[in-house]
């Protein structure tokens, strides 16, 4: 099967909330918590595809970084256009950008990437574009250009390049068209990039739904789903918001075969 040729983990800020337990009610209650955001550089044949975009890079200029949702405050130190220019990658040359969902840590640098065609789940669409995305936790400032460049709407299960390599899958519940994203790399093989379809190891071993996720049983199912297809492709899982998973994973300039 096809591969893609590397993937870059890039530091997309990090999100502190005072209350942990926000994400697994009645655990961590009164616990503040720290939680990675990342994004994804991925080249496949030579062309070059962006997984989520965390925070704004506006922000680093905000030491102390801002709350924007949910109680949840985001702060940026390293951003995404330098990681970019490190790497020797111009916003520009990316061609595609998949979006897991719309919420701020995920969607903040979507303005960088001006010649990306964007590949959106139906049901995320219909309900950024809708008549209340604030319901949703969106801030509809941060992405309404995207409705303005090229995009393609899919239900469900994509194979973004039609070879096996990047699969989008649909993972509900978190946001109502949230999805995670298999990929396959040379060396490490199959690896799925979470999203926020659970924020750590252990919500996703218990199955702990956060309290603000737009569907309870949505999510559940879609936790049940991913890990029958760890199992089935005998894959691996990055959760973006693990932060100590994170840490052990090498980040940009550095790459992963």
């Amino acid at each position: 099967m096809t591969t893609i040729d590397r993937i870059y983990i890039l530091d997309g800020g990090i999100a502190e909330v005072e209350d942990g337990s926000i994400y697994s009610p009645g655990i961590n209650v009164g616990v503040p918590m720290t939680l990675s955001c990342n994004a994804y550089l991925i080249r496949h044949r030579g062309a070059w595809l962006i997984w989520d975009t965390g925070i704004e890079d506006e922000l680093a200029k905000h030491p102390e970084g801002r709350i924007i949702a949910h109680g949840i405050r985001g702060i940026v130190r390293r951003p995404i256009a330098d990681q970019l220019d490190e790497i020797g990658v111009r916003p520009r040359d990316i061609r595609t950008i998949l979006l897991s969902h719309a919420h701020f840590d995920h969607i903040g640098n979507v303005d960088l990437f001006e010649n990306a065609r964007w590949i959106a789940q139906r049901a995320e669409f219909e309900a950024m574009f809708g008549p209340e995305p604030e319901e949703f936790g969106y801030s509809f400032q941060h992405y309404r250009m995207l409705k303005e460049r090229p995009y393609e709407i899919v239900d469900g299960d994509h194979d973004i390049f039609g070879d096996g390599a990047v699969r989008m899958i649909f993972t509900p519940g978190h946001t109502l068209g949230h999805s995670s994203l298999m990929v396959r790399l040379p060396r490490r093989g199959a690896v799925l990039l979470s999203g926020d379809v659970a924020h750590n190891r252990e919500n996703l071993r218990h199955m702990r739904v956060p309290s603000f996720n737009a569907d309870q049983q949505a999510t559940v199912a879609s936790m049940a789903k991913v890990v029958e297809l760890l199992r089935v492709e005998n894959a691996e899982i990055w959760i973006n918001h693990d932060t100590a998973e994170s840490v052990e994973l090498p980040h940009a300039p550095d790459w992963i075969e």
